[in-house]
């Protein structure tokens, strides 16, 4: 008998509890990316993917992350002589993770290394680190997509280039000229404004050398610890994009006053801010009266970027869920393997899966449209549809993962909890559902020929089902009265999402993914619930595919 059981402690041995999911490569567990990669001209970036996923899957970044959403970030105003410095304090665990990604090229790889396939193979980096910890990759993701438009003003990519496009990490509050690597920015939205961008009233005046000053207030600035940033305020000309150093050369913080910090939902290791521009120094970049222009262009990017990121959130949702029941049982089998919760797990897998080919098909669509009008019209009208889809799937599909835990997920020591307050917000980051899906219908109106593209999208899988077929002839009339009827732009995108998703899945996907696919989402009568897959589906392959190993 032991000290403990002697004092009636030791009352029963823990059994036929999962293990942790920890220390293994998120890219070879994943049955889909590979496959992605292979498919749109990256399967050059196999072998890094697998360091990538490596990382990610490490319990050093689990515990990271965890510490990071712990250990809030913290507005400090003043230093102690009472000197205005608005600086923001993380928890060395957000530095760390910052580094890592940033070494994995988070932010950088198609720009630093342009080559066929480099967009798919930097959003396969983002896909992952959404796996890791999600509040580092809005400063990444508005790092990757503020780095084209910088590009086109020489000054300022003189200024800034070098240190944007780093693989080093350095979280120092320092002028830029003094650091190894930095980050990007974006303050765009205004109190009355919301997603109109044309309501902005922050006011830009001209100063003698060139540049201006800026006076007003943003209602969400991300990453206001950034090393520059991109802003909107109005000039006599109309509302303009102008390029703002965090620091100015003196050492001295820029002329903003960040005023409180945003305590939201979820995205807690990330700091999200309200400020006031007293006097900001900035640069005009583009044409003046032409700011809202640059900033879709930004919007293109990130709205792309949520899309993937949403992908990688719900995969690592489904891997918790899967690897969880895989490894409880009841009634003496595993959970998995338990008839009604096999098409769980199944059906998760499938909508998953579907959601990161919808994805990566119009990141792919970027890395062509230099060679490709019909890619370059794809994307314009794909990339919203793949953003309002993914980000909507995201919060049920970690509902469900959440369910298969059992109260366990419901409680801060597992991961879940915090993929639970994550989940809604990719939704409403860069454009809520109503004003992306008024996105696609803007794009019909403007560039008519991107809709035959995307029908040719879709009857490339013509011919493999009946009921596919039958889905995209109904698809085709409803295109004839879209613009008629807005108010049924939901659901009009949400068609178009699964028709552009069963395409992908029959071209691309196991005969059983695909299968399955169509024959529960196409049929008629879907309920966008979980567990309701068909008689006919092979439920256990489905399922099994989706079981993370370790290493």
């Amino acid at each position: 008998m032991t000290a403990l059981d002697a004092y009636g402690y030791d009352t029963h041995e823990v059994l036929n509890q999962a293990p942790a999911l920890s220390d293994y490569d998120a890219f070879a567990a994943d049955p889909a990316l590979g496959r992605i990669l292979d498919a749109f001209d990256a399967s050059w970036f196999r072998e890094q993917a697998s360091v990538v996923g490596g990382h990610v899957g490490s319990q050093r970044v689990q515990d990271l992350a965890r510490q990071a959403n712990r250990s809030l970030p913290e507005l400090r105003t003043h230093d102690r002589w009472g000197r205005r410095v608005d600086q923001i304090e993380f928890h060395p665990a957000w530095h760390e993770l910052m580094g890592l990604a940033m070494r994995d090229e988070f932010h950088s790889l198609c720009w630093t290394r342009p080559r066929s396939g480099a967009q798919v193979a930097r959003a396969a980096v983002s896909y992952l680190w959404n796996q890791g910890e999600n509040g580092i990759c809005c400063p990444l993701g508005m790092t990757y997509s503020a780095i084209p438009v910088l590009q086109r003003d020489p000054a300022r990519w003189a200024e800034f280039g070098q240190l944007i496009t780093s693989s080093e990490y350095d979280g120092r509050p320092l002028p830029a000229a003094q650091k190894r690597g930095g980050t990007v920015g974006m303050a765009m939205t205004e109190k009355q404004g919301g997603s109109d961008l044309r309501q902005t009233q922050t006011v830009a005046t001209r100063n003698a050398d060139g540049t201006y000053s800026l006076t007003g207030h943003k209602w969400f600035f991300s990453v206001p610890h950034s090393d520059v940033f991109l802003t909107l305020a109005r000039t006599e000309e109309g509302v303009s994009c102008f390029v703002v150093p965090g620091w100015l050369p003196d050492g001295s913080r820029n002329r903003l006053q960040i005023q409180r910090l945003k305590d939201k939902c979820g995205n807690k290791s990330n700091a999200s801010s309200e400020v006031e521009f007293r006097g900001v120094i900035a640069h005009l970049i583009g044409e003046p009266g032409h700011g809202i222009r640059a900033g879709l262009e930004m919007n293109h990017y990130t709205r792309l970027d949520f899309a993937v990121g949403s992908a990688g959130l719900m995969r690592h949702a489904l891997a918790q869920a899967a690897h969880h029941t895989a490894h409880r049982r009841a009634f003496q089998k595993a959970l998995i393997d338990q008839p009604i919760m096999t098409n769980v797990i199944a059906d998760l897998a499938l909508e998953v899966e579907a959601s990161a080919w919808l994805a990566f098909r119009f990141v792919h669509a970027l890395d062509r449209e230099g060679e490709s009008e019909t890619e370059k019209l794809i994307g314009r009208i794909g990339a919203p549809i793949a953003k309002y889809w993914n980000c909507k799937r995201a919060t049920p599909v970690v509902v469900e993962a959440l369910e298969c835990h059992g109260g366990n997920g419901f409680i801060e020591d597992h991961l879940m909890a915090r993929l639970y307050r994550e989940a809604p917000l990719n939704g409403i980051w860069e454009g809520t559902g109503n004003v992306v899906c008024l996105d696609v219908l803007r794009s019909i109106r403007r560039y008519p020929d991107c809709v035959p593209a995307l029908l040719d999208e879709l009857r490339a899988a013509r011919g493999s089902y009946p009921r596919y077929d039958a889905f995209l002839a109904e698809l085709e009339t409803d295109l004839v009265d879209v613009l008629r009827h807005e108010h049924l732009a939901r659901r009009f995108v949400e068609r178009m999402a699964l028709g552009l998703s069963a395409s992908l899945l029959i071209r691309n996907a196991p005969h059983a993914v695909a299968d399955a696919f169509v024959a529960s989402r196409l049929a008629g009568g879907w309920s966008g619930h979980f567990g309701s897959l068909p008689v006919g589906a092979d439920l256990q392959a489905i399922a099994r595919r989706a079981v993370p190993v370790p290493n």
